[in-house]
């Protein structure tokens, strides 16, 4: 929990602040690439000694020879009064131009260093990159969490949108913003004096003529056994100072040598720190790396992002902050709800649960799960528990576990509903171990545990008609989801089905792509509000946006309300409708081959997948039904995709009818293509109802079990997914 919020408010305060520099680095690090392809390079075998004879016969007073880290030889002379730099080739000496640093860089770097104010904006960017450092430290850990480990660190991103482009973004950010960021706080340390780099007092020491002729710069032999690779700055010696030496700085340290002897009069190596100094420059800057200036690039540019999800995050999670009216005093309650949710839309169905206990009679008390507590008065008491990542728990309940532990069982009796994703393996674990904590308490139970897949309001409405049983009176859970802006989707075509089972079926195509929906794509929901309904229902595409119309698959359920809405839609009629993501289920781009295993309606998203399997990656269907003519849902359709090469196999099969059965029993048939397929790396996406769903993963597993694997491993690896009703 403390790593969460440490990340979470150092991001809010901070954010700012990691913007311009964000936005600043990244234009400094342009800075590294350009000087790199300017630079002349220089060959291996070229010492310091002929650089400075290259350079006195071509640029008259010469005094001072730098190499910078890009490459780039730069000669700082003064001749007629004019003082002057330019950039020369080391092959030959001769001037290649002017040298003049962009005045774009120089101010982007008082603005990056020290904010444009001087020794204060130093010290604020000093604390800046210490908040930076410890937000990249919090934000690799609350990232091994989500990710399920550090071995799973780049696998692929489950959530919402805002969710994914945070962690997208914060995977490329974290790791470079750390280094860069530890050696920004060392290079300030230096220049604070904190740390310091010098090697000491420099030597005195004079050239001393003693009737010599000065020496030729190429018969000195500590620049003639130097190479240029290794020069950082060249002091040639004054002509009008008899005394003056010639001066040399490498990466290694600093020497002295006398013009007329030759011999070196003093050498100091360089420190430690100042070793350091040079890599904490190199990470921070890239100057000398334009690769990991590009990398750097990079970070920046996609800071503003990171911080702009990030305060997302924090505004959606602020704005599903719980609002509990005709909430009881906790020592007069019958009913305690206990929430533990991490974004706050768990304190929605709270809410609900809340006002329809109170609206029968209960006085209740709600609150979050780390105030466990039970009064003696309580009957009943609910746990709402979110899951989070791999199984963790919210950040504010994470030491609930302890806490219960703690808390002697009483006689109220306790109902645990926990809220989570399918896709994730650890599904609602985290309800899973509060349920068992309990029980080990002692604490009697209400209603078995109960786990809802992605706020489901329908799963959570059943859940209330067994709740109201289990209490033995009347209860209404009046959950209204906030729901996105709307648009109007008008029926187009129609294909009509008698169904297998007795109960109508249609297949639905809509205009209204492009026309108000976001971009979706087949295995997203497309929700349905009915007039005079609160609760949407959620139906899988059989298109994407690139197919120009919104199709869907349903059956007409007996006293289904939105059902029998859609299917009694005329052509020219219109629903109200929005899109919502479905990424753990939405196949990514790529070539490995696909298994596609459906049953009934639930062959809708794959039916999808195939139709925009226009680059002809290996996609196999397993589809199962009752009977080909009443219920063979988009049967042409996929006739006509595997001679276009979109379907590279299609197996069938028909439970009611002779010879036929159930699609799990196609999987077995064919076990050992399927061994072969899921060895290669099959991606796996299954569709239909949790009874056929369950029987497909029996034998899944039993296939992957000689290849020393298993559906949990698939689905860490993103490569399993579900989409069930």
């Amino acid at each position: 929990m403390a790593w969460r919020q440490i990340h979470r408010w150092l991001g809010l305060v901070a954010g700012a602040l990691a913007l311009v520099l964000g936005v600043t680095g990244a234009l400094l690090a342009l800075d590294p690439v350009r000087n790199a392809w300017q630079a002349a390079p220089a060959a291996p075998d070229v010492s310091v000694a002929t650089l400075a004879q290259r350079v006195q016969a071509q640029v008259p007073g010469a005094e001072e020879i730098r190499r910078l880290p890009s490459g780039v030889i730069v000669v700082h002379a003064f001749q007629d009064g004019q003082a002057r730099a330019v950039r020369v080739d080391p092959a030959d000496g001769q001037v290649l131009g002017d040298y003049q640093p962009s005045l774009l860089p120089r101010w982007v770097k008082n603005l990056h260093r020290a904010l444009l104010l001087g020794d204060t904006g130093r010290l604020v960017a000093a604390l800046g990159a210490l908040s930076l450092c410890v937000l990249s430290v919090s934000g690799l850990v609350l990232l091994k969490r989500r990710m399920g480990g550090w071995r799973h660190l780049m696998g692929p991103v489950r959530g919402t949108p805002v969710q994914r482009l945070h962690v997208q973004a914060g995977r490329v950010v974290l790791l470079v913003l750390g280094v860069s960021t530890a050696a920004a706080l060392f290079m300030s340390a230096v220049t604070w004096g904190l740390v310091s780099v010098e090697a000491g007092a420099e030597p005195e020491v004079v050239s001393t003529p003693g009737g010599q002729a000065e020496r030729p710069v190429v018969q000195l032999p500590l620049l003639r056994d130097l190479r240029v690779q290794d020069l950082r700055k060249l002091n040639l010696p004054a002509a009008e100072d008899p005394q003056d030496t010639w001066r040399v700085t490498t990466v290694r340290g600093q020497g002295w040598v006398d013009r007329y002897s030759g011999q070196t009069l003093a050498w100091q190596d360089a420190t430690a720190a100042q070793r350091v100094h040079d890599w904490a420059l190199l990470l921070h800057t890239g100057e000398g790396a334009w690769l990991w200036a590009l990398v750097l690039g990079a970070m920046g540019a996609s800071l503003p992002l990171f911080c702009v999800t990030g305060w997302l995050l924090w505004w959606q999670a602020r704005r599903n902050a719980p609002r509990i009216a005709d909430n009881s005093p906790w020592a007069q309650a019958d009913s305690l709800i206990f929430v533990a949710s991490e974004g706050g839309s768990t304190w929605g169905f709270a809410q609900a649960l809340h006002a329809a206990l109170v609206a029968a009679g209960h006085r209740v008390h709600t609150t979050a799960l780390e105030h466990w507590r039970v009064p003696p008065a309580a009957r009943q008491v609910y746990v709402l528990a979110a899951t989070y990542g791999d199984g963790q728990p919210p950040a504010h309940a994470a030491r609930a576990l302890e806490t219960l532990a703690r808390v002697p069982a009483t006689q109220a009796q306790v109902a645990v509903l926990g809220f989570g994703d399918r896709q994730f393996p650890a599904f609602c674990a985290f309800a899973q171990a509060l349920e068992t904590a309990l029980r080990r308490q002692g604490w009697p139970a209400l209603l078995p545990l109960e786990c809802i897949h992605q706020q489901s309001a329908q799963a959570f409405v059943r859940w209330g008609h067994a709740l109201a049983q289990a209490l033995g009176q009347p209860l209404s859970l009046a959950y209204q989801p906030r729901l996105p802006r709307t648009c109007a989707l008008t029926l187009t075509a129609r294909q009509d089905f008698e169904g297998g089972a007795g109960d109508p079926t249609a297949i639905l195509r809509f205009s209204g792509a492009g026309q108000g929906l976001p971009r979706f794509a087949a295995g997203d929901l497309l929700g349905i509000v009915v007039p005079g309904q609160a609760v949407p229902r959620y139906y899988s595409l059989a298109s994407g946006a690139q197919d120009g119309f919104v199709e869907i698959c349903l059956r007409r359920m007996p006293g289904g309300v939105c059902s029998s809405h859609l299917y009694a839609l005329q052509i020219g009629d219109s629903v109200q409708a929005f899109i919502r993501p479905n990424p753990g289920f939405v196949l990514s781009p790529g070539r490995q081959p696909v298994l596609l295993i459906g049953a009934g309606t639930g062959v809708a998203p794959l039916a999808g997948f195939i139709r925009d399997n226009v680059h002809h990656r290996p996609m196999h269907l397993y589809y199962g039904a009752r009977h080909r003519e009443r219920d063979f849902y988009f049967g042409t359709e996929l006739e006509t995709w595997r001679a276009e090469g979109r379907l590279a196999g299609l197996q069938t099969t028909f439970s009611r009818q002779p010879g036929g059965g159930h699609v799990q029993e196609l999987l077995r048939r064919d076990a050992a293509p399927l061994r072969a397929l899921l060895a290669r790396g099959a991606i796996v996406r299954v569709c239909g109802s949790r009874p056929m769903a369950q029987g497909v993963g029996e034998v899944l597993e039993s296939l992957l079990a000689p290849l020393g694997q298993s559906l949990a491993q698939l689905k860490t690896q993103g490569r399993y997914a579900e989409d069930l009703f």
